[in-house]
């Protein structure tokens, strides 16, 4: 297989973009990265989009040659693929360019993630974003993603101690970076106190535990890493790629507070890049509720099962920690398009490793992780990159 590396980036703003349409989110995002990748349209040999539910969120399905054409490369003839995977729909977008690449079949690929969910209303959006859970077994009878975490949270808390007080500090901690990132929904610290007296949504998970609905876009521009320096003097390598699947249903896991799929596909990742955990200078991993981020950092090695709330309370996951993690702001605070998100956790890493993250640099960092995750976590992508 060959090597592949990211040589552009593109994001747009994440919030409620009443005056963008599906259309510019995706379009400003491409453009972005196809001027930063210095490439042009007759160079690109095929598109990933990214996207969850644009059929029930704006009424509009065949996302791919949506996008080739209000891109303006209709007339190329482009291949152009939507990719799905609920939340982790953006991570295998990555992942399906980068393997395209890999294989020898393209050398150039564009890959979008996209998501416009407030066109509805709140109600609407819960209901659509139900669909990634079990519809027979779950979904049917009520339960929500705030639900369906709140349990993994409730035995978490009762299997290794793990306080409201931690989960709190997830969100602390991400609207910390969140507040010195541009494009973040919330660009604006919360303290402890605001944290733990926010509105409960499905106990132990309050107001501030949960991600937010958010619009935008995010693209990446992947290309053969023998021709990447063709493009650019900073390319960053994907030195590593896993993907893992679940049961649909949370009641059918072997351990509700460990996400199997996420354990598996970072052990293909560390084994393919021939690193360990210890390796890793930054993460992005998917916070879509506090508990997410937990169980991640316990899943992915960075500390043991049970320690997560531990190591968030001691400060091993801030910007200056450790293991520095979420440091655009996470799903919590940068916002979670559902069909954008893991594009975008690719663009913060590759920021990141170019040394372009500006306030929220992790100093020397060489190494970047990214984890997206689908529905409860039936779904996960891990990929691993390198400055070159």
């Amino acid at each position: 297989m060959r090597d592949v590396a990211v040589i552009g980036v593109g994001l747009t703003k994440f919030g409620e973009l009443w005056d963008k349409s599906f259309r510019q989110l995706i379009a400003e995002a491409g453009s972005k990265a196809i001027l930063d990748a210095g490439i042009s349209g007759k160079d690109i040999d095929a598109l990933y989009v990214g996207s969850m539910s644009s059929g029930r969120f704006i009424g509009q399905e065949h996302i791919g040659a949506l996008v080739a054409d209000c891109s303006g490369f209709s007339y190329l003839h482009i291949p152009s693929t939507r990719v799905e995977g609920a939340c982790a729909s953006g991570g295998l977008a990555v992942r399906q360019g980068y393997l395209s690449i890999a294989s020898g079949l393209n050398d150039i690929v564009v890959i979008g993630g996209i998501e416009k969910m407030n066109d509805v209303g709140g109600v609407s959006a819960t209901e659509t974003l139900a669909t990634a859970a079990d519809q027979e077994w779950e979904a049917f009878f009520g339960a929500t993603f705030p639900g369906l975490y709140a349990m993994i949270a409730t035995r978490h808390m009762h299997e290794y101690g793990t306080t409201k007080e931690q989960l709190a500090q997830v969100a602390v901690k991400n609207h910390a970076n969140g507040a010195l990132n541009p494009y973040a929904q919330y660009q604006r610290e919360i303290t402890l106190e605001q944290a733990l007296n926010s509105t409960m949504v499905a106990y132990p998970l309050g107001l501030m535990d949960c991600s937010p609905v958010t619009d935008g876009s995010a693209s990446v521009v992947l290309c053969a890493a023998e021709k990447a320096k063709e493009y650019t003097d900073k390319p960053v390598k994907i030195i590593g790629s896993g993907q893992g699947s679940d049961t649909l249903a949370l009641h059918s896991r072997r351990d509700i507070c460990t996400l199997d799929a996420t354990v598996h596909a970072a052990k293909m990742a560390y084994k393919q890049a021939n690193l360990t955990v210890k390796d890793i200078n930054v993460a992005e991993v998917h916070d879509c509720f506090t508990i997410a981020e937990i169980c991640a950092i316990e899943d992915l090695g960075f500390v043991k099962k049970g320690e997560g709330g531990k190591a968030v309370e001691n400060k091993i996951t801030t910007l200056d920690g450790e293991i520095p993690v979420n440091t655009s702001g996470g799903l919590k605070s940068k916002g979670h398009p559902v069909g954008a998100t893991g594009v975008a956790q690719i663009v913060e890493i590759t920021q990141q490793l170019r040394g372009q993250a500006d306030r929220r640099q992790v100093k020397d960092a060489r190494i970047g992780l990214a984890h997206n995750i689908g529905g409860s976590g039936a779904t996960c992508v891990v990929n691993i990159l390198e400055a070159m």
